[in-house]
């Protein structure tokens, strides 16, 4: 869009503030805001402790009973989630029941190595923005696959095939400092790094992300689940 095209008095600032008005009007009807206004408490604090406390239901192999079909008609008329998870797609970790939460509460974008994507970054904006998702944890966890692969190129300069290589690429910011660090236990080392890069390329991610962590409205944080004990750990 150029400078001449927008309206005299209308700012670039206007008109995009003006368009996340629209989408969460068309994203949000009447059943989700009344959904949205029962917890009207809810800050990035008190969702990332709720998140917390799901996990160590989870753990505790004490997770809440739930009629699955219960306000499926309501859920249908939008969506209010509290907790967004950039996750790896590993079929050994479900967020929703690791963190013991039912359908509409978690907004979550997965790809492997849980790292961010343009894709990945634009539905994580819509989540904060429009849905009005009060924190985001990158969830890394042990043994990770991906990070495996890609230390492994890095070290050794492996051939992958197909695409695989495009995300070993992709992931090599996050991973490639835990290589230069001395230490024990690599692999969980570049998890965390891993995870730590991405935390930080959202929480720096102008305009939206930025613009809501530095006003408060949104924590961006950082968890490795760990695959034996199912335990989150904050990093």
């Amino acid at each position: 869009m150029c400078d001449a095209c927008v309206e005299p008095g209308l700012s670039r600032r206007t008109l995009f503030q003006g368009g996340l008005g629209l989408l969460a009007a068309a994203a949000l009807p009447a059943a989700a805001y009344a959904q949205a206004a029962a917890n009207p408490s809810d800050t990035p604090d008190a969702a990332l402790d709720k998140l917390m406390q799901g996990n160590a239901r989870y753990i505790g192999n004490e997770l809440r009973e739930r009629d699955f079909s219960a306000g499926r008609v309501a859920r249908s008329q939008g969506q209010s989630p509290f907790a967004a998870i950039l996750g790896c797609a590993d079929s050994r970790i479900a967020p929703e029941l690791a963190f013991d939460q039912g359908p509409g509460n978690l907004f979550v974008v997965r790809v492997a190595g849980n790292f961010v994507t343009p894709d990945g970054l634009a539905s994580l904006e819509y989540g904060a923005a429009v849905l009005g998702t009060k924190v985001i944890m990158v969830l890394g966890h042990s043994n990770c696959g991906a990070i495996n692969a890609t230390i492994g190129a890095l070290q050794k300069g492996n051939d992958l095939p197909g695409h695989i290589g495009d995300l070993v690429r992709a992931m090599k910011p996050g991973v490639e400092p835990a290589l230069k660090e001395k230490g024990d236990n690599l692999p969980q080392r570049a998890v965390i790094a891993n995870v730590r890069h991405n935390v930080k390329t959202l929480q720096e991610s102008k305009p939206i992300l930025a613009g809501l962590v530095s006003s408060g409205k949104l924590k961006v944080v950082g968890g490795v689940y760990d695959l034996a004990t199912g335990k989150v750990e904050l990093v």
